[in-house]
């Protein structure tokens, strides 16, 4: 029996645009919109700027579309400009840190030691109440990650972008998005394992 495998519905989007296709530009956009954003918040740290650039990487998006060569790698194509744009926001930001913290200032420890686990809120009266804060807990802590490792463990762990894709997008080897995926993950593993020690 032959397996077929699934058409992303980006890609779908991206190949009737290409072929002029204008019925397909509102579900491209809907498939984009909020994950650009969630994007651009997080490397951002600010509202009105992430609103900003998000809003400029979609009106380059359709400004350079014919410029897509591959449809099937559309959504690292997207998130190499959003990228772009959230390095040229933070450079002239009045909301930019006068510098960045380095991982050894955030989270202080070894990197070999042993992993730390999380504890399972989910089947405590209050799951619901705490998965929230949790939520909201990462997100703080991923934007206490300095850029190099923020931008990695987002497009690898919140996107699901490939390692290729990612080194793709960030212009790296992918030697060096695993080495920054990994160190970003125990920073952030490290941040909510002492969120939930103070919580308990």
């Amino acid at each position: 029996m032959t397996t077929v495998s699934r058409i992303a519905p980006e890609v779908e989007w991206a190949r009737r645009l290409l072929a002029g296709d204008e019925s397909a530009f509102t579900p491209f956009v809907e498939s984009f919109q909020h994950r650009i954003f969630q994007y651009t918040w997080l490397m951002c740290g600010q509202r009105e700027d992430a609103e900003e650039v998000a809003q400029d990487t979609l009106l380059k998006i359709f400004e350079s579309f014919d410029q897509l060569e591959n449809p099937e790698r559309v959504k690292a194509w997207v998130f190499r400009i959003a990228k772009n744009y959230c390095l040229m926001k933070r450079r002239k930001s009045v909301f930019a840190p006068d510098r960045e913290l380095s991982l050894d200032e955030l989270l202080p420890g070894q990197e070999g030691e042993r992993p730390i686990q999380v504890a399972d809120t989910s089947e405590l009266p209050e799951g619901r109440v705490l998965r929230q804060e949790l939520s909201e807990e990462l997100e703080r802590a991923m934007r206490e990650l300095p850029d190099t490792y923020r931008s990695v463990v987002l497009l690898r762990d919140v996107e699901d972008l490939s390692t290729a894709e990612t080194a793709e997008v960030l212009e790296l080897t992918e030697d060096t998005v695993k080495q920054r995926l990994h160190r970003g993950r125990l920073a952030l593993r490290k941040s909510l394992a002492a969120y939930v020690e103070k919580a308990q």
